[in-house]
């Protein structure tokens, strides 16, 4: 198995200036809008329990970043700036939250079991790592139809231990598919540390599968776009899947609801020196960018999503039987946002 430091990255790095204060801006984005989703939270406003990826927004951010438009996406419920990057609006997301019917579902479910269908997202279900399954049927039709294009997914380091898990890293590397999957070591599957989930690092696993596996710093954007970036471009040439652990760390509880207790104090604030966000808002400043103004702009716009989401109507409770069933020909999914400037200039190979 390769490991891929930060340094390896960003010497053979494809980001532009705007590149990286894009990168920065979606972990701000997703940062904001999960610590006012879960202050609207404590205020009996959002259903259910909450969520959030605290610490964990580069192995979406950089994951997604390198995603071209036509590729498809099953986003984990720790991976909003994925959603970010594809284009879902934050007043929408947060709507979602609320329950609103101007939510991605509609006001179905007030949680992160959303996917905009639209922005070539699939909505997540809660048991992992089930749209690793999902995904890899989505690169099959990719094989089978001739197309250059890729699918990937996130899931946590406790999906390894399922049985589909195996079966999808399997299928995958029998048949060569186009699909990148994202373990987020975060170090616990809800309160068991890594030493009680197995005894050989599941990144070392895909060699058995007849695949490359990398070990990929999840603290850093730039890191984990590049080793996207070169496991898609494998993909669409037919090398076949890529599994890339992201080393990472939940710095919040599973849920809203948990206290963390189980997690030794020292080790989350070793991880708290390493926070993402801190690291790419010093590359953005390295490279002059104006970081206090990406800031100011986030907040702007988390306010201004917030003030709509609230305003949002509830649900009309006469139409929750609609979209159930499928009803007449099914509509494809949609092509999403894909920011990298290296699509705009036609560089990725495979990409129109």
């Amino acid at each position: 198995m390769a490991t891929q430091t930060a340094q390896q990255a960003q010497a053979g790095s494809h980001l532009l200036p705007e590149d990286r204060a894009a990168l920065l801006r979606a972990m701000l984005l997703m940062r904001g809008l999960e610590e006012r989703a879960m202050s609207l939270y404590r205020q009996g406003k959002v259903p259910g329990s909450f969520y959030d990826g605290y610490g964990q927004e580069a192995v979406s951010a950089g994951a997604a970043f390198a995603m071209a438009p036509a590729d498809r996406l099953c986003v984990l419920h720790r991976d909003l700036a994925a959603h970010v990057i594809r284009g879902v609006p934050p007043a929408r997301i947060l709507a979602q939250y609320l329950g609103r019917a101007t939510g991605v579902t509609r006001g179905r479910d007030g949680n992160v079991h959303f996917g905009d269908r639209h922005l070539g997202c699939v909505g997540m279900v809660s048991m992992l790592p089930d749209m690793m399954l999902v995904a890899t049927g989505m690169a099959m039709a990719f094989k089978l139809r001739g197309e250059r294009r890729c699918a990937i997914t996130w899931f946590g380091d406790g999906s390894t231990s399922r049985g589909d898990f195996h079966e999808a890293m399997n299928w995958a590397g029998v048949q060569k598919l186009p699909v990148v999957f994202v373990l987020e070591n975060n170090q616990y599957a809800y309160s068991t540390p890594l030493d009680k989930q197995f005894a050989v690092d599941p990144g070392e696993r895909a060699a058995a599968y007849g695949f490359s596996g990398v070990t990929v710093d999840g603290n850093d954007a730039e890191a984990m776009f590049e080793a996207t970036r070169a496991a898609r471009e494998r993909a669409i040439s037919g090398q076949g899947p890529t599994l890339i652990e992201a080393v990472t760390m939940r710095m919040h509880g599973h849920a809203a609801h948990d206290d963390m207790k189980y997690v030794p104090k020292e080790q989350v604030e070793e991880w708290r020196k390493r926070d993402p966000i801190d690291r790419q808002e010093a590359r953005v400043t390295g490279a002059g960018g104006a970081v206090e103004a990406i800031r100011e702009s986030v907040r702007a716009e988390i306010d201004a999503a917030a003030e709509e989401a609230l305003a949002a109507p509830m649900p009309d409770p006469a139409g929750a039987a609609e979209g159930v069933f499928g009803v007449g020909e099914a509509e494809p999914l949609g092509d999403g946002l894909a920011p990298w400037s290296g699509f705009a200039t036609g560089a990725p190979e495979g990409v129109s």
